[in-house]
Parts: structure tokens; C-alpha cells; sequence
């Protein structure tokens, strides 16, 4: 069985200031959403849009500080309506302390579509032309996030056979895995044998499917004209479809119970799944309509 690797949270020291690695991972995966969405501009329609003006670089920064505003907030407050909303209702404040930790990609995902809406509404711009532009940069910078998740230990998956070569140990589960072993006997035998009960390492199957999985079929979608639409169709119904199949490897938080089987994680993402695929058939066929008046 393979053990976590236990990698120090914390990436450099300076004084009483700590850079974490996960912190590091956000300015990566920001870094990357700029080089690419730069890129993008060079892809059609977007290097020949004239109206109501071309795009520019600067676009890009604005998008990127806006996005930024977006995912920060919407993903706080997401965890916090989505994962525990009695508890955050009963202690407000603690929605602010953003380094206890707790951030939620659907959240994130409708704070950023708040942002490139009201982006696009000072700009005078189609909102699907935004999102379009936004949707193939996005996948990598979510593959950096959860290689911070896989540094910190975090997000550990479910328990698996320790004869299985993905198997891994993680000690930060230390708590989880010893409350399992109490209420069952297969699993303490294997705790006592191992020294850590045996799991998926959910985060690199995340890293995977919703980061370099994602980007590469949404990228090669994007790099040809489509109907507008389409692009952030693929992504958002995409995104859901390969967080659904993860998320049957990864430990449900501990005060979710499962509902039809299914984690809220794979509820939140039947939405995405489902919209996706009505989106992208309306937008092909609003196109053909179009074209032929």
C-alpha cells in the first residue's frame, strides 16, 4: 500500500509570514487562466470581433480580476449554504474566516458566472461570448487546485482493497480512519496491519478528470468556430459529468449523509450534467435556425 507522502503544507517561511503550497496553487492556477485566455484571443471568432470592440489583453486582466472576486466569494459562500448552513447560520462571522478553510466549486462557479455577467453587462457584450472565452482556461488552474488538495492531505478518498496499486494512506485521516475501525472489524485489522486505513487518492482522480481531462476536450472543442454557447456548454456539462464519476471515489464529508446513494457533490453536479446537454443542442440548433433565415 502507498502512504501519502506528508509534503509540509507550508512551502516557504519568512519570518512570521507562511506561503502555503495551496495558496501557490491558486497563483498558478490564475497564471495559467491569463496565458491561455491570452491565447484565446487569437482563436475565432474572437481575433476578428469588431463590435462593439475588439478584444483586447486588457480584457483579460479585467476578467481575471473580476474572476478572481467571483470564485473567492462565491466559493465561501457556496461551502457555507451548500455544506453547512446551520452551522455558519448560527455562527455568521466565522463565513469570513476564510483560512479555517472550506471552499465549494459549484459555489465558486456561480460566483464567477455573477462576475463575468456583470463584466459583460458594463461592456456591452453577448454574456455567452464571455463565457465562452473563460470556459477552455479554466480546467488546468482546477487541476492546480487539487494537487493542493493532495499536498495538504485534504480531501481524501474512500477506503479501498489494500491489495489494489492506487491504495493509499493517508495519516491526516487518523480521526475518520480509527472511527471506522470501531465499527468495523475488516477495517481495524486493517489499520492495525497498516497503520492507516487503505483509500482512494480522490484528488489525483480529480486533478485528472476535471482538470487535464476537461481541458483537453474542451480545448480542442474551442479551437475551431462554434455556435456560440456551445463552447461553455461542453465545459459546465463536462465538468458535472467527470465530478459525478469522482465523486464515487472520494469520502463524503463526515456530517453529509448520502441521499439516494448519491454525495452532494453528485447532486450539485446533476444541474451542471443536465444543463449542459440541453444547452448544447439549443445552441447548435438556434445556430442552424440562423444560418438558414
Amino acid at each position: 500500500m502507498l502512504y501519502h507522502p506528508q509534503i509540509n503544507p507550508v512551502a516557504l517561511q519568512l519570518g512570521p509570514v507562511a506561503v502555503h503550497w495551496y495558496g501557490l496553487t491558486y497563483l498558478v492556477a490564475f497564471a495559467l487562466f491569463y496565458a491561455l485566455a491570452r491565447q484565446r484571443l487569437k482563436h475565432l471568432p474572437y481575433a476578428r470581433i469588431r463590435q462593439p470592440a475588439p478584444w483586447r489583453p486588457g480584457d483579460v486582466e479585467d476578467l481575471l480580476f473580476w474572476g478572481v472576486c467571483g470564485v473567492i466569494a462565491g466559493g465561501r459562500l457556496g461551502y457555507c449554504l451548500f455544506y453547512k448552513p446551520a452551522y455558519y447560520a448560527s455562527h455568521p462571522l466565522e463565513i469570513f474566516a476564510v483560512w479555517h478553510g472550506g471552499m465549494s466549486f459549484h459555489g465558486g462557479m456561480l460566483g464567477v458566472i455573477a462576475a463575468m455577467t456583470l463584466w459583460a453587462w458594463r461592456r456591452q457584450r453577448p454574456w455567452l461570448q464571455v463565457t465562452d472565452l473563460i470556459a477552455p482556461c479554466v480546467p488546468l488552474g482546477l487541476a492546480s487546485g487539487r494537487i493542493g488538495n493532495f499536498i495538504n492531505g485534504e480531501l481524501w478518498g474512500r477506503i479501498t482493497d489494500p491489495a489494489h496499486f492506487w491504495a493509499m494512506g493517508f495519516p491526516q485521516a487518523k480521526s475518520a480512519d480509527t472511527a471506522l475501525a470501531h465499527a468495523n472489524p475488516q477495517y481495524a485489522e486493517w489499520l492495525l496491519q497498516y497503520g492507516a486505513l487503505p483509500r482512494h487518492p480522490s484528488q489525483l482522480y480529480q486533478f485528472a478528470l476535471e482538470g487535464m481531462t476537461l481541458f483537453f476536450i474542451v480545448w480542442w472543442f474551442s479551437a475551431k468556430p462554434r455556435p456560440e454557447g456551445q463552447v461553455s456548454m461542453v465545459f459546465l456539462g463536462g465538468y458535472g459529468l467527470f465530478r459525478f464519476i469522482a465523486e464515487y471515489a472520494r469520502q463524503p464529508d463526515a456530517h453529509l449523509d448520502l441521499f439516494m446513494g448519491l454525495s452532494r457533490g453528485q447532486w450539485l453536479s446533476v444541474p451542471m450534467i443536465v444543463l449542459g446537454i440541453i444547452g448544447f443542442v439549443y445552441f447548435g440548433r438556434r445556430n442552424r435556425h440562423a444560418a438558414k433565415a
